[in-house]
């Protein structure tokens, strides 16, 4: 039944009682009571009731409406979350690796200043034994790998960079033979000792691993 239905009912009805009252209350010669007029109050009271039950129900629905919204915007937010996240470590990884570009950049621009600084002392022309010595000692680096050149270079030429082996022709400060394998390091390398230090050590860091192990190699055999 429709909320109009029962309360037209209930209306007619409670006009009906209060006619009735009325007529008996004129009868007996009295007032019509209060309680003739209590059918209109039910009615209101259900009326009431309906708009109750209809206002819960929107209510309900509503609060699931935005529950439905909140998770929905909770689940957008992490999921912008997670995206920023991955941009950010994405862009993080590229500046690192910049950097590292970078690192290296200055490094090998380093490398080239000290390879010019080293020229230009090499260039002295101080071919003394003690200034050779010095040479070999800027190229070497290493102190105990150059101990182990000197004790070869020693052996081989006495650090005379112009010494040459009359019966094999062996040449310069660490006796390459032919003396002309030195032209790889240098097209100078019967005139300059930095240029015969460098195939030198070359050569021993190619056969024997280090200047030490052409040593070793050298007091087993008497040769490298």
């Amino acid at each position: 039944m429709s909320r109009i239905s029962v309360r037209g009912i209930a209306v007619a009805s409670a006009t009906a009682v209060t006619t009735v009252g009325a007529v008996v209350g004129v009868a007996s010669g009295s007032e019509p009571t209060a309680a003739a007029a209590q059918p209109v109050a039910d009615a209101t009271s259900l009326d009431t009731i309906v708009d109750g039950q209809q206002t819960n129900a929107q209510v309900a629905s509503l609060t699931e409406q935005v529950q439905s919204q909140q998770a929905a915007a909770d689940a957008a937010a992490k999921q912008a979350a997670e995206q920023a996240a991955r941009v950010a470590a994405a862009k993080q990884a590229e500046l690192k690796k910049k950097q590292a570009e970078l690192a290296k950049l200055k490094q090998e621009a380093a490398s080239r200043d000290e390879q010019r600084q080293s020229l230009s002392t090499l260039s002295s022309g101080d071919y003394s034994v003690s200034g050779i010595q010095a040479m070999a000692q800027q190229i070497i680096g290493n102190e105990q790998q150059y101990e182990c050149f000197s004790w070869i270079v020693t052996h081989e030429s006495g650090w005379n960079y112009q010494a040459t082996n009359a019966s094999s022709g062996a040449y310069g400060l660490v006796q390459a033979l032919p003396g002309s394998k030195m032209a790889s390091a240098g097209a100078d390398w019967r005139t300059n000792p930095a240029t015969q230090i460098k195939w030198g050590l070359g050569y021993m860091n190619d056969r024997y691993h280090s200047p030490c192990g052409a040593q070793q190699f050298w007091e087993a055999n008497g040769w490298y």
